[in-house]
């Protein structure tokens, strides 16, 4: 018998996040993200999963694009930080991918480039974020010189990336969107701003295109929960089982460093699962998993390969049992994700990107 860990990927809830954000924008268009392996679900599957839905789709790098077209991916890819070389314009040119522009070098080099076909271009433009982007002084001239160029470039637009787009206060928000609202309306340009808080909580962000990502893949980006994204499905469920129970006594330490102590007599199930996997190590006494559908609780330190629950109010609980770190349990109960990112201070990113290879993924579709 296997190891009983592994990811359950569930494609309905997928398509059913990618619908749900688009249909909340029913003007623009909207890409599916799905940088780093889907957020950890398996590029090429999720891929395949949404194509019938999606119109374009945006990874971080070429190498992250031709596994997509290797796997059959055949509409558009953007290349959401654009070229690492003007070496892989060549590649981007005969596999038709879109790319971003955030540095006057890859415009340099876009424009001394002769395509087959003009290579779709969005500028990015940095409204505070100050991470990858012009100026916004900077982009008049720089938007001049690509529009000058139909036979290099063609499908201009304008893109940005929203710094609190996922918060209660607005006002950072509402800085950022007037400086793009200004440029877009001086060059007549369509945009791309609004990411999977943005396009949940802010119409006004809304643009010819739109780039949800964690939203797809069923975690709620915003400081507060209310609908639409109350209506976001989880996608990955990280299953394994107890694979040994043990009887302590009172005061027994559990773990490295014996950091958990029972304080009655007490069960304890030992779970496969562990940093290895990519578990958090940093998941405190009490963070939250369900064990045959009911709340249990870690007790004492993650391990590499295994972690500890306290079972003792769970009578049926035994070798063998359904563990869930994070989803949906069999019996239909749900562990969010976002809840178990708090008890590790972390955020779901970390732990979806964090699932190691060596964690088997399943996909289904009901």
């Amino acid at each position: 018998m296997a190891r009983p860990l592994y990811a359950d990927i569930d494609l309905n809830a997928l398509r059913h996040n990618y619908c749900l954000a688009r249909d909340l924008a029913p003007q623009s268009k909207t890409l599916a993200v799905l940088k780093a392996n889907a957020y950890g679900h398996g590029l090429v599957e999720c891929a395949l999963a949404l194509q019938a839905l999606v119109p374009a789709f945006a990874v971080a790098s070429i190498e992250e694009a031709d596994r997509l077209r290797e796997g059959g991916i055949k509409g558009p890819i953007m290349l959401l930080e654009g070229i690492f070389d003007a070496e892989e314009l060549e590649r981007v040119d005969s596999r038709g991918y879109w790319v971003a522009v955030h540095s006057t070098w890859q415009a340099e080099a876009l424009l001394a480039y002769q395509p087959v076909q003009p290579i779709p271009a969005w500028v990015k433009v940095d409204t505070g974020m100050h991470r990858l982007g012009f100026a916004p002084e900077q982009v008049s001239a720089i938007w001049g010189r690509l529009k000058a160029a139909p036979e290099q470039v063609c499908d201009l637009h304008l893109m940005s990336h929203l710094a609190t787009a996922d918060a209660v206060d607005d006002r950072y928000f509402r800085r950022q969107m007037a400086l793009m609202t200004t440029l877009a309306e001086e060059l007549a340009a369509p945009t791309c701003l609004a990411n999977s808080p943005a396009t949940l909580a802010w119409s006004e962000s809304h643009g010819g295109w739109n780039r949800p990502g964690i939203m797809l893949y069923g975690s709620e980006p915003r400081e507060q929960v209310t609908p639409p994204g109350a209506g976001l499905q989880p996608v990955m469920t990280l299953r394994s089982e107890i694979i040994a129970v043990r009887e302590l006594g009172e005061g027994e330490a559990v773990g490295y460093g014996g950091r958990w102590r029972t304080t009655r007599p007490s069960r304890v199930g030992v779970v496969a699962c562990g940093y290895g996997d990519g578990y958090d190590r940093h998941a405190v006494d009490g963070t939250p998993v369900l064990v045959n559908g009911q709340r249990a609780s870690i007790a004492g330190k993650v391990s590499m390969d295994m972690l500890v629950v306290d079972i003792t109010d769970i009578a049926d609980a035994d070798i063998g049992s359904e563990v869930v770190l994070w989803g949906r349990a069999a019996t239909g109960e749900l562990l969010g994700i976002d809840e178990v990112a708090g008890y590790c201070d972390t955020i779901s990113y970390t732990l979806l990107t964090g699932v190691l290879p060596r964690v088997p993924r399943r996909y289904h579709s009901v």
